[in-house]
């Protein structure tokens, strides 16, 4: 089984990936960790800062295909980024998607609004920021707007974490997995 984790900067994504990672023993992908390898490695001309459009047209086909090899090999994967399409499903069969589980996090305004400090405090848990000043309760707000547009447009699931981030998350996961 691949598990697919995505939403938008600040969610929890990479949490919920090394948790995933724990309790099951599945391997685990960092799309950023696979982008800085790039990157540093010049073997593309993207950089951190190139728009998330590009990337994502970077990334992506390299990650469908590993995907597709791990289900080919009936191995289990966790997969973790912002670099997912919105219309990812497009590039698999109905075999491969049934070997497929997606979770999209989603942080509601209020929760953003309430919970803004907490949100920065654990940015660093899993992996280290070299920079977050550019992060604004603003900014964070109209990623997961855009990222629940995308969801709703393309009929993705989602979690969407309005006021507790514990119990909200447990409980959408155990409707995603």
């Amino acid at each position: 089984m691949v598990i697919l984790i995505t939403g938008a900067s600040h969610t929890g994504k990479t949490v919920l990936a090394q948790r995933l990672l724990e309790t099951y023993g599945y391997s685990y992908l960092s799309m950023d960790h696979l982008k800085m390898g790039l990157i540093r490695s010049e073997n593309t001309q993207l950089t951190p800062l190139s728009s998330h459009f590009d990337l994502t047209e970077y990334l992506w086909p390299i990650v469908r295909e590993l995907i597709k090899t791990v289900i080919e090999n009936s191995q289990n994967l966790i997969v973790e980024g912002c670099y997912i399409p919105a219309n990812w499903q497009k590039d698999f069969s109905s075999d491969y998607l049934r070997q497929i589980r997606f979770i999209c996090l989603i942080l509601s305004e209020g929760y953003i609004r309430n919970n803004f400090p907490s949100i920065q405090r654990y940015a660093n848990t899993v992996e280290q920021r070299k920079d977050d000043s550019g992060i604004t309760v603003d900014s964070i707000i109209r990623d997961n707007v855009q990222v629940l547009r995308d969801c709703l447009e393309h009929a993705l699931p989602y979690i969407l974490i309005e006021d507790n981030y514990e119990k909200e998350l447990a409980e959408g996961i155990k409707l995603w997995l």
